[in-house]
Order: C-alpha cells, then sequence, then structure tokens
C-alpha cells in the first residue's frame, strides 16, 4: 500500500517548482542551496533508507540547513515528492526514433521502467493516480503514447494499451522488491523458509488430494534452487502481455476491416 501520493500539494506551488518558473518576488537574503540540491538530496535519502525517512527534517539536515529554512524551498513534503518523482522519471532513456514498430517500442519503455523501479523502489509507496505535471513525466507520458501510435487504436485504446503495460511493470516491480525485503528483514532466504516448513508439513499434504500443487510445487522447488530470477520473471511476463496486446490490435483491425467491408 503506498504511503504517500502525488498531486497532493499547492497546484501553482507545484508547477511553478516542477517547471522552474519563478513565483512572486520574496523579499530576504539570496538562497544558498538550490531547489535541485534539495531535490537529490531527498532522493538520496529515499534510495537509502526508503521514503518514510524523507521528513523536511532530515532534508534540512542533508543540506545544511535548518528545516525552517527549507521551507523557502519547497513549501512542504507534498510538493517535494511531485519534485523526486519528476526528477527520476528524467532517468528514462528516450525512445529511439529509428526502433521501429510498436512492440520493440513497448519492450524497451517497460524495461525502462523495471530498471528505474529498481534503482528507486521508494517509487512503490507514492501513489501516482494524480501525476506530477513536470516536464519529465509528460514526457516520458508523451513518448510512450507514441509507441503505439499509428498501429489502428483510437486515443482511448492507445491511453488503455500504456496504462496496462504500466500496471504490469509496476506489479512486476513490486513483487521483486517484496521478495529482497522480506529476505532481509527475516534473515533467511526462500530456499531456508521452504526447508523449515517442509517438516511440518509432511503428513498434512495428501498428494491425492493436491495431485497439481504438489507436482507443480515440486518442479518449482527444483527450479528456483538457486533462487527466483525476478528479471527473468518479469521479462516472461512482459511477453505474455504483448502477445495480449498484439491480439488486440489485429482483432481490431479485423473488425475495422470488416466494418469498412460491410459499408462499402
Amino acid at each position: 500500500m503506498a504511503t504517500e501520493f502525488t498531486g497532493g500539494g499547492d497546484p501553482r506551488r507545484s508547477i511553478e517548482l516542477l517547471w522552474g518558473v519563478s513565483g512572486p518576488g520574496r523579499r530576504g537574503p539570496k538562497p544558498s542551496r538550490s531547489a535541485e540540491e534539495v531535490i537529490h538530496a531527498a532522493i538520496a535519502l529515499a534510495d537509502a533508507e526508503g521514503l518514510p525517512a524523507v521528513s523536511m527534517r532530515r532534508v534540512a539536515e542533508a543540506v545544511g540547513l535548518s528545516p525552517m529554512s527549507l521551507y523557502t524551498y519547497v513549501p512542504s513534503k507534498a510538493e517535494l515528492i511531485d519534485l523526486m518523482l519528476d526528477r527520476v522519471w528524467a532517468e528514462i532513456e528516450e525512445l529511439d526514433p529509428a526502433v521501429g514498430g510498436w512492440r520493440p517500442r513497448l519492450e524497451f519503455l517497460a524495461r525502462q521502467r523495471w530498471a528505474l523501479g529498481e534503482r528507486h523502489p521508494w517509487m512503490l509507496q507514492v501513489a501516482t493516480h494524480r501525476p506530477p505535471l513536470g516536464p519529465n513525466v509528460l514526457a516520458k507520458i508523451d513518448s510512450a503514447f507514441r509507441a503505439v501510435d499509428g498501429v489502428g487504436l483510437t486515443e482511448v485504446e492507445m491511453d488503455l494499451m500504456v496504462s496496462l503495460i504500466s500496471d504490469y511493470v509496476r506489479g512486476a516491480v513490486r513483487a521483486a522488491v517484496e521478495a529482497r525485503e522480506i529476505e532481509q528483514q527475516t534473515g533467511i532466504t526462500d530456499q531456508q523458509w521452504r526447508s523449515n516448513n517442509k517438516e511440518y508439513l509432511e503428513g498434512l499434504v495428501d498428494p491425492e488430494r493436491y495431485p497439481t500443487l504438489v507436482r507443480v510445487g515440486a518442479a518449482c522447488v527444483a527450479a528456483y534452487a538457486d533462487g527466483i530470477d525476478h528479471a527473468k520473471k518479469f521479462e516472461f511476463g512482459l511477453q505474455r502481455v504483448l502477445d495480449g496486446v498484439e491480439a488486440f490490435i489485429t482483432g481490431v483491425a479485423a473488425r475495422r476491416a470488416a466494418e469498412h467491408s460491410g459499408a462499402a
């Protein structure tokens, strides 16, 4: 469950900070730090300790300011979270115009989102239903729309496809991050956990009652003897999602061709 959400700050100040637009003139001494320093300090803190560690006091300490002084740069944590998200989205590489076909384009963008989530797992603690309306976030959304533009989808269908890929990636990253966190917090691996429970389940799990579970479970235990490869699981799932997208695009094209033929 997300612990924070974007779009919750003052709209005017958020837009000014995201786009580097100067607000009304403010009296007082010249700032000793830049907004970028504050944002990068907050991101570094979140990367190291998680989003709950990002407080105005901790960020102020990281840049050598008093908590009250920090408010002259960012009015609250709500605006700061918007700024943090927009900055890390800048790490997503731009789609090469030379990459042809919707599938390679979506693969590239999905892998970029996966890598971003792996670098900054605290992003999973932020609900982005109302995304930061900053230049980096909007540029990446535009790039995603361009990946499926011109394939015969309506604008609403394009939006649904981009959301589908985004939701899949977020879920895959969450599964990988949670698996690592469980191991870190418990101090035991998945293999050790299975071994610890096996002796207590002996005689309780009847193969005749759970035949498919026992068969699949045994195969998976053997396959994952060295641990689950979450990157491999992500790639498998991504290809299956894209297979579904391909079937949808093909179906849309066939349906519209039939409608056109019938109208002729």
